[in-house]
């Protein structure tokens, strides 16, 4: 009882802090959140053989754990990925400021002026699992929407999220902002997880970033509002009108590029003339890659495949497998889509244009792509510099959550004396 004591009073404080900062950060001038993001990207640098050596601890816990091969890709930093974080916050800071802009305007006939301007949420909670990436994406995204930050990252990534966080700290205090305004739970206990998700008076929105366990918890558990995508179960259906080449390079990076992520393809659908024709070859590719086809009835006969069974239908497996069948036409694909989909991500490989466009009106996920690959749904791929996450719910913020998504609006009024009749 004393340490679920302790937790709660520690995270009270924490909250306390962040609302105080986020009070400041309101107002902060763009010019310092500028300073302070390249700041951080210079001490993200200058420091990456801390980052690298307290990432190889996590590593060697992480295998002790037995994690996966496609948990320890997640986890894993090298120079090249360092290098990724520091352009990744040096993006954000270049990119404009959502704070203070005017989305929209008008005139009333009662002699009223109307704005809506955009405005920071205030604090956001943000809950993740092994990529320790993600404490500088969501640090710099909430910094230059002029939110206050609570990271809570998973026990994985404990030693390298802690330098990450160093280092954001070091840009704040070069740009003159509070430190408060970037804060990490100072511990792997789960309990602070569960009082995160009651700080009703502290968190504005909580924002999960993890897999199906973690998320759901958030989903059942939190009386904050919450940003969220469950399960990444995205598919690519190959038309009878796709271009052979362009659907094997695409479907090759959408599974093998990454699988760990979660736009990695996990439902390849094929039109039933591609797979009378060179759809075979689609399949042997895959498997000569190395992934696990779970075909159904009709691909099965290929070889090197796995019978499916219902349970691949739906499926998230996050590593090297794959589920696929045989479709009648876009609307099978259609249908299927909605009854296994997640709204997370889904492409088409097709050159008519008739068919993307009743792809792309009939399916309502997130992300919808025609002729790409699924990998590239991913807020850094999408020009904002990083995302805190995919959102796939119906609030205001949905796919990449970057920099503007992290903002509410608020109203202007301007008068020269109005009164309402």
């Amino acid at each position: 009882m004393k340490d679920m004591d302790n937790i709660s009073s520690m995270m009270a404080d924490i909250g306390k802090r962040a609302r105080a900062a986020a009070a400041e950060l309101g107002f902060a001038p763009s010019e310092k959140k500028v300073a302070a993001l390249n700041a951080a990207a210079d001490a993200v640098w200058s420091r990456r053989a801390e980052i690298v050596d307290a990432n190889a601890k996590d590593m060697e816990l992480a295998r002790e754990k037995g994690l996966t091969p496609a948990m320890l890709d997640r986890l894993m930093l090298d120079e090249a990925r360092i290098e990724g974080m520091v352009k990744g916050l040096r993006t954000v800071a270049d990119q404009k400021d959502p704070v203070g802009e005017t989305m929209t305007e008008w005139d009333m006939d009662s002699g009223i002026h109307i704005k809506r301007v955009r405005t920071p949420l205030g604090v956001i909670g943000v809950i993740y699992e092994s990529r320790p990436n993600v404490t500088a994406d969501a640090g710099a995204l909430c910094l230059k929407a002029g939110n206050a930050v609570i990271l809570r990252g998973g026990s994985e990534s404990f030693n390298s999220s802690g330098i990450i966080h160093s280092c954001l700290q070091d840009g704040l205090r070069a740009a003159g902002l509070p430190e408060d305004a970037i804060q990490r739970v100072p511990t792997r206990d789960r309990e602070a997880v569960t009082e995160m998700l009651r700080m009703t008076d502290y968190i504005d929105v909580i924002v999960p970033r993890g897999g199906k366990g973690l998320v759901g918890l958030v989903q059942r558990e939190a009386r904050v509002p919450v940003f969220a995508h469950l399960e990444g179960i995205v598919h690519i259906y190959i038309d009878a009108a796709a271009d052979r080449e362009k659907t094997l390079n695409v479907v090759m990076n959408a599974k093998t590029r990454r699988t760990g992520i979660c736009g990695a393809v996990e439902c390849l659908l094929m039109h039933k003339d591609v797979a009378n024709t060179w759809g075979g070859e689609v399949i042997a590719a895959l498997v000569k890659a190395g992934v696990t086809v779970h075909a159904d009835e009709t691909l099965a006969k290929l070889p090197g495949t796995t019978a499916a069974t219902e349970a691949d239908w739906g499926h998230e497996y996050l590593d090297m497998d794959v589920a696929a069948k045989v479709v009648a036409d876009v609307d099978e694909a259609i249908s299927h889509i909605r009854t296994f989909g997640s709204n997370h991500t889904d492409a088409i490989m097709t050159e008519d244009d008739d068919v993307a466009e009743r792809f792309f009106t009939r399916l309502d996920s997130a992300i919808l792509m025609r002729n790409a690959s699924t990998q590239f749904a991913d807020g850094g791929e999408f020009g904002m510099g990083a995302e805190i996450g995919i959102a796939t719910g119906k609030m205001h913020a949905r796919g990449p959550v970057g920099a503007e998504q992290l903002t509410s609006f608020k109203y202007i009024v301007l008068g020269d004396g109005a009164v309402r009749g």
